[in-house]
């Protein structure tokens, strides 16, 4: 095989259509192509063929690999095809796997060497003729196929979305070649061993296990011969599995244990077109050989379905690329799992943290709080004076009279109570949200007021003692000639109750 890019057109990476499934964080994506990129080009690290093949998708680990197999899957990823593949365009590569249709987008860049756009006759005549199908059965392109799709010239090029529907009819196309061979009599039927050697080859994406067991033991039971009909319908079935599953369903109304029997199935089958009686007869063949009742359940679907969910299109992005895409879900499943003691440790942290923000923020505003209680309590003398004039007079008069430690007085009650306030309002407010937060982590704004009013009410059942005592100590130094009480003395003088005077009113404002 010739350079692939011989002719290609280096035009920046394509936009690509909105993805249904969360793409991938940057950064992540970023950390796990350095770890595969093993070449450096412009200071810039790099990934080569190699690299993304067989050392990060694991692919092609055999001695004897074909180099140009892997210099075609490289080509496919590699967009501006300068042989090697960049971080733009892994991650590129990553967005497309996101995308519904990825394996006919995937498949797509690879039959479009040329990165032009369109797929000419050529370019899918050279991309089949390198496949493992085309060694088993040639595929004859001088064909009534080839000539309604490409032109009788072979001079017209398909776009996208007529290459999938090309895709698709090649596969028939191919099995009818691969039946006309071994039907050497032209009797328009082959041998089940004949049968079984094309479904293998040219269709082993349709075998699940059990159906590869199976195949030599279908059709009638005194031949060993199948028509070209059956040997249709049966690829037709295979095709049609998911659809197989959805009318059972139906019948049993979601219940996956109920047995449904051929004639039932078949009776609610004709409310699809594409499903024939050959194609359910066929089915119920293939599920007979596991119990002769004739009877089938969802599980004998599920043995003939041939694709598991992981292998398909949007299964491809987390088992390859986007185990990292799907990182916030892990997280948050992590975090339900979580043990209680970490849970614990988790609050502790941020009872901590607030802790030490309440205990700096008062501390620094403490003189302000004192001069505003002092002006407050203030009252007028017998000769209608008033002590302080204003808020300044009141700071130097403290300042002069009762030195720095007045501006202070009744700190310690209030880092007391604010470290603890300010903690417990932030860790309950925290703990509603977390509650009352929908499972996408959003939130409602009648959860969000009831988050913060049971912070704000479990914050003042806490500290409405401790502010009294506070609001006590920092009066108690106007008056000069009188004993300064200690908190313990105040705490003392007003009893319980007298510590929770005025909460309702603190609950409400």
């Amino acid at each position: 095989m010739d350079s692939l890019c011989s002719s290609a057109r280096c035009e920046p990476l394509p936009q690509l259509p909105t993805s249904n499934i969360a793409r991938a964080n940057t950064e992540n994506l970023k950390e796990v192509f350095l770890k595969y990129a093993s070449k450096t080009v412009d200071g810039e690290k790099v990934m080569s063929y190699t690299d993304f093949i067989q050392n990060y998708l694991g692919l092609m680990q055999e001695e004897n690999y074909n180099q140009d197999t892997l210099q075609l899957l490289g080509h496919t990823v590699d967009s501006l095809c300068t042989g090697y593949i960049n971080f733009d365009e892994f991650q590129h590569f990553e967005g497309l796997l996101c995308q519904p249709d990825a394996l006919y987008r995937v498949a797509f860049k690879i039959f479009d060497r040329n990165a032009t756009g369109v797929l000419s006759f050529d370019e899918f005549r050279n991309t089949l003729q390198h496949t493992v199908l085309n060694k088993f059965v040639k595929f004859n392109f001088d064909t009534e196929f080839v000539k309604l799709h490409f032109g009788a010239k072979r001079d017209r090029s398909i776009s996208y979305h007529e290459f999938t529907q090309v895709l698709w009819e090649y596969q028939e196309e191919h099995a009818l070649q691969a039946f006309r061979k071994f039907d050497e009599n032209r009797s328009g039927s082959i041998t089940l061993k004949d049968l079984k050697k094309i479904l293998v080859n040219i269709c082993p994406h349709l075998l699940s296990p059990y159906v590869e067991e199976s195949i030599t033991s279908l059709g009638d039971a005194d031949s060993e011969l199948i028509t070209y009909p059956y040997f249709k319908g049966l690829i037709s079935l295979l095709n049609n599995m998911e659809l197989m599953k959805k009318i059972y369903l139906q019948v049993t109304e979601k219940n996956k244990e109920k047995t449904v029997a051929q004639g039932e199935f078949l009776r609610n089958a004709q409310n699809f077109t594409q499903v024939t009686p050959m194609e359910v007869r066929i089915l119920y063949q293939l599920t007979g050989l596991m119990h002769k009742d004739g009877r089938l359940v969802y599980s004998d679907l599920d043995a003939v379905a041939p694709l598991d969910v992981e292998k398909m299109p949007y299964a491809l992005q987390s088992v390859t690329l986007g185990t990292i895409a799907n990182m916030k879900e892990s997280d948050a499943a992590h975090s339900e799992g979580q043990s209680a003691f970490m849970q614990v440790l988790e609050n502790f942290y941020r009872f901590f943290l607030g802790s030490i923000a309440g205990a700096t923020g008062a501390t620094a505003v403490y003189p302000i709080d004192l001069v505003k209680t002092r002006m407050q309590n203030q009252r007028t003398t017998l000769v209608g004076e008033v002590m302080y004039k204003n808020s300044w007079d009141c700071f130097k008069k403290v300042l002069r009279f009762e030195g720095v430690s007045g501006l202070y007085r009744g700190l310690a009650p209030q880092l007391v109570g604010v470290a603890p306030e300010k903690a417990i309002k932030l860790t309950v407010n925290d703990l509603m949200r977390g509650k009352l937060s929908g499972s996408d982590g959003s939130i409602t704004f009648m959860s969000e007021c009831i988050a913060g009013g049971m912070a704000g009410a479990s914050q003042v059942m806490f500290t409405n003692p401790l502010e009294i005592v506070k609001i006590r100590l920092q009066v108690a130094g106007e008056v000069s000639s009188a004993a300064r009480p200690s908190a313990i003395q105040v705490i003392k003088e007003l009893g319980f109750f007298g510590l929770y005077k005025v909460l309702s009113v603190s609950l409400f404002f």
